[in-house]
């Protein structure tokens, strides 16, 4: 039996967690951010414009280049894909999890997206959120 900061713990001794600017740097030169927080903290946080919304309970499905439920992005198994939350803890569990997929190059944003704001790194708010949400949550759905 394993509490849950032991898992944390575990699943973090194998990441390479990456800091806000790292992970600016790897979004511009490919790498996927995933933004898996619910959508009410990105209402009220805001966005990071380019990431890809997948709730955690979609992750593995949207993100397997196998399943039919896949995202379009979902093209293999050798992009790096970061993923975030609010603060850190549960992507880091999602990033282990892609890990035992087979994305090795799969870690999480040190921090998460609090992190991200406090770096001063683009943030997308506006009611245009709100309605690009709707439209993504409609077409996984159809999947």
């Amino acid at each position: 039996m394993k509490t849950a900061d032991q898992l944390l713990s575990a699943a973090r001794e194998r990441l390479q967690r990456v800091t806000p600017q790292q992970a600016f740097a790897a979004a511009e030169a490919g790498a996927l951010l995933v933004d898996i927080r619910l959508s009410e903290e990105r209402l009220a946080q805001g966005a990071i414009p380019g990431a890809l919304v997948i709730s955690r309970n979609h992750l593995e499905w949207r993100l397997d280049p196998t399943c039919d439920a896949r995202v379009p992005q979902a093209t293999g198994y050798d992009r790096q894909i970061i993923v975030f939350c609010v603060e850190g803890y549960t992507s880091s569990l999602a990033a282990a999890a892609l890990q035992d997929m087979g994305f090795p190059a799969a870690t999480d944003l040190d921090g998460g997206f609090m992190a991200w704001a406090g770096a001063g790194l683009p943030i997308q708010q506006s009611a245009a959120l709100l309605e690009h949400e709707t439209r993504a949550e409609t077409a996984i759905h159809t999947m």
